[in-house]
Formats: C-alpha cells, structure tokens, sequence
C-alpha cells in the first residue's frame, strides 16, 4: 500500500497463442460406423478410467517406473500409441484435479481469515472500504461461528489431503454426476442421461506424431478428408481394410484454417484429433488440433506507437474506446453487447461474435493493441466477503474472464493485434471521475463503463488515468489553483502558476496586425500595466 492505495502492477503483453484446434463434422455415418465408434469408446474409456484409478492410487509416489509398468498394461490390451495418449491425459488430468485443489485450499482459507476477523468485532462495528465490519445482530454472528468451524473443518481435510497427494476426479464431469440424482429439475430422462454419461467417459483421442503419415498413425485424415482408426487389439475384428483399421464412409473438410491444416498433414507434421458425440444433437463431430511454434511478443512500446483501444469488461457488454498514442479520446464511444444466458454454447458464440466485431473495428481504426483488464475475480465471489450480495456475486461470476482472455488472444493474434493486459484497481471509479463528465455533450451519453474504457487504454499506454486540467481562467490564474498533469515529470514550472492565455505578450501587436481600439481614459487610479514578458508554456505534453 503507497499512500492509501494499492500498488499497480506494471502492464504488459499478453504471450500470443501457442495451438489450433478446428472441429467439423462427421456426416452421413452409417449404422455399423456409429457401431464401431462406440465399441471403440467403451473400450478404451474403460481403459482409461483403470488407469486414472492407478495413478490416483500412486499419489505422490508416481515415477517413471510406475508410468512405465501402467503403459506396458495397457499396450497388451491396445497398442503403444493408444496406451501413451490414455496415460498422458490421466497425468494431465490429475495434474488438474492438484491445482483445484490447491485453490480450493486458499478459498477456505480467504474464507476463515474473513471469518474470524468479522467475529473479532464488536456487533454493529461498522466496517471500511477494505474490510467488512462486525455483524448485526447475536443470532448472526451465532450462525457465521458455526459456518467458521464447518470451513475449518473442511480445510483441515483438504490440507490433509492435499499433502498425501489424495485427489478426487471424476471421469465425465462431477456436475454430470450430481445430475443423475435431480433429473427432474434438469429436465433429463434416465436413458437419456445415461447415454451422455457413457459418451462422456468414452475415450477417442489420439496424439500427433511427426513423420507419420499424415501426422497421426492411430486416427488418420487423409487430404480428401478420408477419416480411419486403428483399431485395438481386441477389436481387431470389426476392421473393414488393411493393418486393422477401419475407414469410416464420412468425409471431413475443414473449412476453418482448412489450408494450414492441409499443408500440416501433407508435410507428415503431427496432427492430433479428438472424436466425440453431442447427445444433444445426436451428431459426430472430429477436432484437429495442432502446436504453433513459440511466438515473440512484440515489446510494449511497438504495441504502444499507434495508439490504443481500451475495453472495459462487463457482464453484457464491452465498452471500448480509441485512444491516440499521447492518451487522447478519438472519436466516440463503442459498445459491444453480448447476453450469456442460456446454454454454454450459446454464450460461447455470443463471446465470440461479440469478439470479431470489436477486433474488426480495431483493425479500421489502425491500432496495434488491445488493452484490457488482467481481470481474477477468484477472491471476489466469496459469500464471506460480500455476504448477502448475493446479486452481485452472481454479476461477478457471469464475467466470463477465462473464456475471454483465451479468445480474445487467439483471435485477435489472427488479425496482427497485441494484447495489453494493465492492473484493473480503480480504473472505474478514476475513469468516471476524470473523463465522464469532460466528455459528456447533448450528443454524446458517457458511461462509467465508456469512462473506464478510456482509463483502460491510459494505463496500458503508461500514461496517468487523470486527464490534463482545463486552463485557469483568464483574469487570475491564482483563483483556480496550480497546475497537475499540464506537463511531463521534470518540466520546467510544471507545478508553478499557469500563465495567461494571451497570445501575444502585454502591450504586444495584434497577431492579425490590424490595430485595436485603444481603450478611453478612466478617473479611476489604476496600477502601471506590468513590464513583464510572458512565454506561454507548450501544451503538447501529455501526463
């Protein structure tokens, strides 16, 4: 803390994206192709449900030899390849389950410092802006000490777990899971909630492998969008062509990034594929994917020289604005709405719509950067730090700030746009402050979310949020104080007075030339007009 408020994090660019993923279609399959496919998911989801069990079971004892002896299992009832992207992604996935873990751990704790700090204080103490104050009555602070030591409780057995290496997954989603006990509040029937539990568990991935051909030698995509899978061991039986593949009659065409997918697998360079089915739709669908080489951002200050857009991140819309490189508002204010009700793909496509059209706008407007908020409202959805909010809890859990930041990135490093990620403390209440009312005209209708937008774009082009004060007036300049963000850091008299705003110094031609009225006599004594010269300091500075 400095002087009263946090300390700001330097802003700086976002690493570009390092993979691809683009997904089409399986069309047309016929009864026997839906036949294998789902023979061949059971059996290697049942594989890969073994050996998520074994590596829960290993804990922290897990080693090459433990890794080694779980794909030697799995070669003899598949093959090498299948057994290598079976227990990579049983690593990947308890690597995951460790990291919500540990989060969870540090969200009980947030939690009981909270706690215990509110129980500390007197009943009615009233808090501050930065901590909450006591509770309100005795039969409130009753059921918070009890809510304190159930979270205890709770974070004694997730540390104990925790430095066991004890880790709790579930292949096919806890969610889904939870689901099978309310169907009738999620509108779902047991045989249909069966079927997206099995396609859920079900295993149809498989990894790249460069010089291979076509860049995978477990499920292979030809240039024509012929698609085969070598088939395990087991069900070597239901093969339909040679070396125990089987060829399905549907063909795939990527019509997204179609090209470089093409150059990619006639290159032998690895491609990884996914297959899965939407119980929904009841449609097939195959996902490549693939790794770009690590890509050098380009530094701050080249991001910097065009200028800026500065986006303030709601939870129905994007609120941007143009600034130039000297920190200055261009043009007007843009907005960009999106409504993330309903399903998760439906607002998914609202992200992205919403998305394409303010990087298209980025692009007509010339600038190399995007800046925007490094929004984490981990420690903000708390119940113990908002309590009853419970409306705005839920506003804050809407924002979706990891979904935005992976599309914005990806997306915007499409069209050669940087992103600049700047520290979100009091962008919305400075913007509002400094810029909202300056810029509002009866043409124009500022927010406070247009305002944060510009102090957004401020900070990520380093320059102070508070914009350059109006000039004093013209007949003392005393009356409006000193000046503050008139000039840069070091200028000479940039605390001082400002002068007047004359533009000819006392006594000095007209810059017209053409001669004024010399003003009638007076009785009244006046002082001698002053003798002293004054230079009118350059407003090109920007602070």
């Amino acid at each position: 803390m400095v002087g009263g408020l946090r300390k700001l994090t330097a802003s700086f660019v976002v690493p570009g994206p390092c993979g691809v993923a683009v997904r089409d279609r399986l069309k047309h399959l016929t009864v026997e192709d839906e036949r294998v496919l789902r023979a061949v998911g059971a059996h290697q989801g049942a594989l890969a449900s073994g050996d998520l069990k074994a590596r829960c079971a290993d804990g922290l004892e897990h080693g090459a030899e433990t890794w080694a002896a779980r794909k030697r299992e799995l070669t003899g009832v598949s093959s090498s390849r299948i057994a290598g992207a079976i227990t990579k992604a049983t690593h990947g996935q308890w690597a995951l389950a460790r990291r919500c873990q540990a989060a969870h751990i540090q969200k009980l704790a947030a939690g009981i410092r909270t706690l215990r700090h509110r129980l500390s204080l007197p009943l009615g103490e009233p808090g501050t802006r930065r901590a909450a104050g006591g509770y309100r009555s005795k039969g409130e602070w009753f059921r918070k000490s009890r809510r304190l030591a159930m979270l205890e409780a709770r974070h004694t057995a997730a540390v104990a777990d925790w430095q066991a290496g004890r880790v709790r997954v579930v292949r096919g989603g806890k969610r889904l899971l939870n689901t099978r006990h309310h169907l009738t509040q999620a509108q779902f029937t047991e045989d249909r909630w069966r079927q997206r539990w099995e396609a859920e568990r079900w295993f149809l991935a498989a990894d790249g492998e460069s010089g291979k051909r076509f860049g995978n030698e477990t499920i292979r995509v030809t240039p024509d969008g012929e698609v085969s899978i070598r088939l395990p061991a087991p069900l070597a039986h239901l093969a339909n062509a040679q070396h125990g593949r089987y060829t399905l009659t549907s063909t795939v065409a990527f019509a997204h990034r179609g090209a470089e997918w093409a150059d990619r697998i006639t290159a032998h360079r690895a491609v990884a594929y996914r297959i899965h089915l939407d119980t929904e739709r009841g449609r097939w669908y195959l996902t490549a994917s693939w790794q770009h080489p690590a890509v050098k951002t380009i530094p701050l200050e080249t991001a910097r020289a065009r200028g800026m857009i500065g986006v303030d991140t709601n939870a129905d819309h994007f609120a941007a604005y143009r600034l130039d490189r000297h920190g200055n508002p261009v043009g007007e204010p843009h907005r960009f709405g999106y409504d993330l009700s309903g399903s998760a793909s439906h607002r998914d496509a609202q992200i992205r719509h919403a998305l394409t059209r303010l990087i298209n706008w980025a692009v007509r407007a010339g600038v190399a950067a995007i800046g925007i908020e490094d929004l984490d409202f981990t420690t903000e959805k708390t119940r113990e730090k908002h309590g009853r909010r419970k409306r705005f809890r839920q506003l804050v859990s809407g924002i979706p700030t990891g979904r935005l930041k992976a599309r914005l990135v990806s997306m915007a490093a499409e069209h050669g746009l940087a992103i600049v990620a700047v520290d979100p403390a009091y962008t919305s209440m400075w913007g509002a402050q400094h810029w909202q009312k300056p810029l509002t005209t009866p043409h124009r209708k500022m927010s406070r979310h247009d305002a944060a937008g510009i102090a957004i774009g401020r900070r990520a082009l380093g320059h102070p949020i508070r914009r350059r004060t109006a000039p004093p007036p013209h007949d003392r300049s005393d009356r409006a104080g000193h000046r503050t963000v008139q000039a840069e850091p070091g200028h000479r008299g940039r605390e001082g007075t400002r002068p007047p705003t004359t533009d000819r110094p006392p006594g000095g031609p007209s810059p017209s030339g053409k001669r004024t009225r010399e003003p009638s006599a007076s009785n009244t004594v006046r002082d001698a007009p002053s003798t002293q010269q004054w230079v009118q300091d350059s407003l090109t500075h920007t602070g």
